[in-house]
């Protein structure tokens, strides 16, 4: 959520920083705004309501602000009304102090109340403010540095912060601290840039920097110095960014959504070739040893939104491969429940940015209580990556739209191989089964390229669902895991109410809801539960649904129940999902784009939850 941008060099400021923003724009935001300095001039300020192009209006691209040293943010309401005065940036009283932040300060009641008592005044309801305000503060009250001053500040808040600040008396530099919410720091020949995540600088440079939490840092031009909170400078090592910039540009596509979709067979490729050596999953970068995995006796899942829904699926295939005991926790439920965890368990945590705030407050919740933990992860150098003791990185590359996709697929296939060598290591399964399975798992790029090369029957169809208002989404086992990611896709970009359930658990209560020309959405690829989600499609068909089968070819007696019907490639059961998800998707991407809607940017979401 919320979007940083920051640039201090030779060259202008405002034009980067809004390039840097149009890039951050799937972050989801309200407002946006830009701080520029030229030179030991005043901080120049402008901001905004709605999108970025009204910023871009307003400046003529970023032609009008003059200076070389600038901050900007896309901002996403969290305390105080979307408005112009709440927008970022933010200043002091005397306009000493200029800065950006994304989080949550959750003790800003009580500092605000402080700093009042100080004689300073507030003219927005914002955290953000007051936060720049205790800065100027402590920079006041000690007549230190910039560094002493965030350092007195930060020990006394509460919550989250990526802060980047501008001091009028250290023209040309920026001063940036991080806790719990993304930042990246790149640099280039006499340049420096900041931002939220990798696509704002990926055009201007590759060589990064990823600050710590609990780290401060100044920005001057072309050079990084890092800082511990006591003050005493610190070492980090400059990385490679592997991400070409191409890879976050549309390349022809008319909306990122349906460019990522394209993008699925190469990037599980990828991911199944960055761990696959000699026809064996091998698992030592991750740092989990065969003895590791015997230990074994339960594992969580833990994640938000659509990798919950990895969660699912990967449950039912690790426990049919072992005899591992699976449990799929919500993070935003797990790091509040008072269970007991089983200390010969592994907790794995999948989120895409590696950012997400309740998936990381898990991981470190299970690291407190010494249980040993495993990211899956998109994102180099990102907060989970980082703190968990084992990493499995997906290669999807940057994803754009709000609604993942490519990242989902990677994920589904990184739980296979796992499940694949948990099984292995524990010798729960034979080599010919093992080499088979591998064989299988192979073939999920080759497949959904079939998929995709039929996707003009999906769009057909999907033009004929403009007026639902409510969709029902319905599979058993494996399939019930691809429905609740089917009726997310549906739900978050078309805006149609969609659910999804246990076909089993229709007659509890679900079916009241089927009245005439309600659309039915059913997933039937699991060979051995077949009949039975077929019955439940012929209850539904006859209270008057309107069905929607997707199924396997060969299953074509699907077509005198359902009336359409989508057909996947032949697979083991057990990877039907990943092929299983992409008419999904694509129905979910169809239905938005023919209603007229922002597929990449949906109302009130955002790409990554930063804050709780």
């Amino acid at each position: 959520m919320c979007g940083i941008v920051g640039f201090t060099g030779n060259k202008q400021a405002a034009p980067i920083l809004l390039d840097g923003l149009a890039k951050l724009e799937y972050r989801g935001y309200d407002s946006a705004g830009i701080a520029v300095r030229d030179g030991d001039s005043e901080v120049e300020i402008i901001k905004a309501m709605g999108k970025l192009k009204v910023l871009q209006e307003m400046t003529d691209g970023g032609n009008a602000v003059k200076g070389t040293c600038g901050i900007g943010h896309t901002r996403w309401a969290t305390h105080g009304e979307p408005n112009e005065t709440n927008a970022h940036p933010h200043y002091s009283d005397d306009g000493n102090i200029v800065g950006v932040h994304n989080g949550i300060i959750e003790n800003y009641q009580e500092l605000r109340a402080k700093l009042t008592k100080k004689g300073y005044s507030f003219y927005s309801t914002t955290d953000t403010e007051v936060a720049i305000k205790l800065i100027d503060y402590y920079y006041k009250k000690y007549l230190g540095t910039p560094i002493d001053a965030l350092n007195h500040a930060l020990v006394r808040i509460r919550g989250s912060y990526a802060l980047a600040i501008m001091f009028e008396q250290y023209p040309g530099e920026i001063y940036v601290a991080r806790k719990d919410s993304p930042m990246i720091i790149g640099v280039s020949d006499g340049e420096t840039y900041l931002a939220s995540d990798v696509p704002a600088i990926l055009k201007y440079t590759r060589n990064v920097y990823y600050i710590g939490n609990l780290e401060l840092a100044k920005l001057s031009k072309g050079e990084v110095t890092f800082y511990n909170l006591d003050g005493e400078e610190i070492e980090k090592e400059l990385k490679t960014i592997e991400w070409d910039a191409e890879a976050a540009e549309k390349g022809g596509y008319e909306h990122f959504m349906l460019k990522e979709i394209h993008e699925q067979p190469k990037v599980i490729r990828d991911t199944i070739n960055s761990v696959l050596k000699d026809g064996i999953v091998s698992v030592e970068d991750f740092g989990l040893s065969d003895d590791d995995i015997k230990s074994l006796r339960k594992v969580y899942i833990v994640a938000c939104g659509s990798a919950y829904h990895v969660g699912m699926a990967a449950q039912y295939v690790i426990e049919q491969l072992s005899s591992l005991d699976v449990r799929v926790e919500l993070a935003s439920e797990f790091r509040y429940r008072k269970m007991t965890l089983d200390k010969e368990s592994l907790v794995i945590v999948i989120s895409q940015s590696g950012e997400t705030a309740d998936s990381l407050a898990a991981l470190r919740m299970a690291k407190e209580k010494g249980i040993k933990t495993l990211g899956i992860v998109n994102v180099v150098g990102s907060s989970i990556a980082r703190e968990a003791d084992n990493v499995f990185y997906t290669l999807a590359g940057p994803e754009i739209s709000v609604a993942t996709t490519k990242a989902y697929g990677t994920q589904l296939v990184a739980a296979y191989l796992l499940a694949l060598e948990f099984a292995r290591a524990r010798d729960e399964i034979t080599a010919e089964k093992y080499a088979g399975l591998i064989a299988e798992i192979n073939t999920i790029p080759e497949k959904i390229e079939k998929i995709l090369e039929d996707k003009e029957r999906i769009q057909w169809f999907s033009s004929k669902l403009i007026g639902v208002k409510d969709a029902f989404f319905i599979g058993r086992g494996i399939d019930y895991a691809i429905s609740l990611e089917g009726s997310l896709k549906m739900k978050e970009i078309s805006y149609i109410h969609s659910e999804a359930y246990a076909a089993g658990e229709l007659k509890h209560g679900p079916i009241s809801l089927i009245e005439d020309g309600t659309i039915v959405f059913s997933v039937v690829t699991q060979q051995d539960l077949y009949e039975k989600t077929v019955s439940n499609m012929v209850e539904v068909k006859s209270r008057g649904a309107h069905l929607f089968g997707l199924t396997s070819y060969g299953n074509y007696a699907m077509e005198d129940v359902a009336d359409f019907t989508v057909y996947i490639p032949k697979i083991d059961p057990l990877f039907a999902g990943s092929l299983a998800v992409v008419p999904l998707q694509l129905m979910g991407y169809y239905v938005s784009v023919s209603k007229g809607f922002d597929v990449d940017k949906p109302r009130n979401l955002a790409k990554s939850v930063t804050v709780e």
